[in-house]
């Protein structure tokens, strides 16, 4: 063989080589980069290609799949009641991707999650049946809180404080996740431009000043830190309260409320802003905060499963910043599940239990694979003494206070009355809140609440916590508390 043969055979088996290489390349790491772009076309034909597994409530599936035509995506998702169950499901949609639990559970849904799968589907990459989601959610009490909050801009949670099992998510205005799981532009549209934001989930994931609602963890911040022994004794709470470092009065919505020196038990009665204002100061930020974190703020990893916005407590703030974060406001936010979870731990002995809104993953055949109800961690946030004092203070707030709007015959109501101004110099419509808890008189169910409404018609001299929120709160307490 002569030397340009030679040559000519080595550069050959260069090329085979780095073809091979290149093959090899993309078969293994391009192809599963391409295999994975949420661009690929055939990734939404696999999905659509046969009927998804269900979300189910209450032994109900509230989503189905339904025969296309005309489109190469064979099947799309359709929702029994999805306005109604909008801030649960999500939406699947075929152009648009999926949300919510759709969007957690999806490889579940279409049946390609690993849990799915026996020995050789795993070896032939065979695409199982699809799995179901088993909610917590109770349907009576979703309608019951979707129902009163009627066109009213807002949103409510409510949780069972023994089990963390959420019992309903809404949020209004609310949308229809039929209408754009085949992709309908026009809808989508509308949707996305609308102001009122009908995509947004304001129940997880929109913090606003929870106003007077948050005097809750400040006093148990007071009660467990020893800076007052009960919630009878009286406080160090002059009316007005000047601000620290300013010419500023913290002023009380009601001018003629016993509030100078009030004990808890009246301050959260007639909400005194003066007394949780100072009542902050005293305790100093890094305990305010240590109190909110335990209950939940500040946790950026909030999952239920759906991943929650964290409610906040600031940081690096004087003194006159801090009496504001008294009184639910300053830099302070949350959500309604947030909220929700104060009054679940203190009505649950101080003892909050992980809040979810999944009890369990199945397979077609009704097999569990995953039980959440079982595996909810359960924390100490007070001492069952605390929460105690807490829970009598707040059924004193329902019972001869500002939240009497609340009151359920038959059962033990506590709560506490919310509103946060906003805007620059509060010019803006105030935020209406209410947090409660309810026990009945006749079985052992019990429930904790919480509603936040943005935006409804009422005046602005109109809006308030116990005058707006607190009737959807008891629409929601009555259908949970039902034997």
């Amino acid at each position: 063989m002569n030397k340009t043969i030679r040559r000519a055979a080595a550069f050959t088996l260069l090329l085979v080589l780095s073809l091979l290489i290149r093959a090899t390349w993309v078969q293994f790491y391009e192809g599963r980069a391409l295999a994975d772009d949420k661009e690929n076309r055939r990734n939404a034909i696999a999905l659509y290609a046969n009927p998804l597994g269900n979300i189910i409530v209450a032994g109900d599936a509230i989503t189905g799949s339904a025969r296309t035509t005309g489109s190469d995506l064979e099947y799309k998702r359709t929702y029994k009641d999805g306005s109604l169950y909008a801030a649960v499901t999500g939406y699947s949609s075929q152009v648009y991707g999926a949300t919510q639990l759709e969007g957690i559970y999806q490889k579940l849904l279409d049946g390609s999650d690993i849990k799915l799968k026996n020995p050789l589907d795993t070896l032939t990459n065979k695409r199982a049946d699809p799995g179901d989601v088993v909610t917590t959610i109770d349907p009576a009490v979703q309608k019951a809180a979707y129902t009163a909050l009627g066109d009213k801009k807002g949103a409510a949670v409510a949780i069972d404080p023994r089990t963390g099992k959420i019992l309903a998510v809404v949020s209004t205005p609310s949308y229809d996740p039929t209408k754009i799981s085949a992709g309908d532009s026009s809808v989508w549209k509308k949707l996305k431009s609308d102001p009122d934001k009908p995509l947004v989930n304001r129940a997880l994931r929109q913090p606003l000043p929870p106003g007077s609602t948050f005097k809750l963890v400040v006093a148990a911040a007071a009660l467990e830190n020893g800076l007052y022994e009960d919630v009878d004794a009286k406080t160090d709470s002059p009316d007005p309260y000047v601000l620290p470092g300013t010419t500023t009065r913290l002023k009380n919505e009601n001018a003629s409320a016993p509030c100078e020196n009030a004990s808890i038990r009246v301050a959260l009665q007639y909400s005194c802003n003066n007394v949780f204002g100072k009542m902050a100061v005293d305790l100093g930020q890094d305990e305010v905060r240590a109190m909110a974190e335990k209950f939940g703020f500040n946790d950026t990893e909030q999952d239920v499963p759906v991943r929650a916005y964290a409610s906040v407590y600031p940081t690096g703030m004087n003194k006159s910043s801090t009496a504001l974060t008294g009184i639910g406001q300053f830099d302070v936010t949350a959500t309604p599940l947030q909220m929700a979870m104060v009054s679940a731990a203190i009505a649950n002995d101080g003892k909050l239990v992980s809040p979810h809104m999944v009890s369990q993953t199945s397979d077609s055949d009704g097999t569990v694979l995953e039980d959440y109800d079982d595996n909810a961690e359960t924390q100490e946030i007070v001492s069952s003494d605390t929460a105690r004092q807490l829970q009598s203070a707040m059924r004193t707030v329902v019972e001869d206070g500002t939240g009497t709007n609340a009151l359920i015959p038959g059962a033990t109501v506590g709560g506490k009355t919310g509103t946060a101004q906003h805007g620059e110099k509060n010019s803006k419509t105030p935020y209406a809140w209410f947090t409660s808890y309810a026990k009945s008189d006749a079985n052992d169910k019990e429930v904790a609440v919480a509603v936040m409404v943005e935006q409804s018609d009422a005046a602005r001299s109109e809006v308030s916590g116990g005058g707006l929120a607190a009737p959807v709160a008891k629409a929601m307490m009555r259908a949970a508390l039902k034997g």
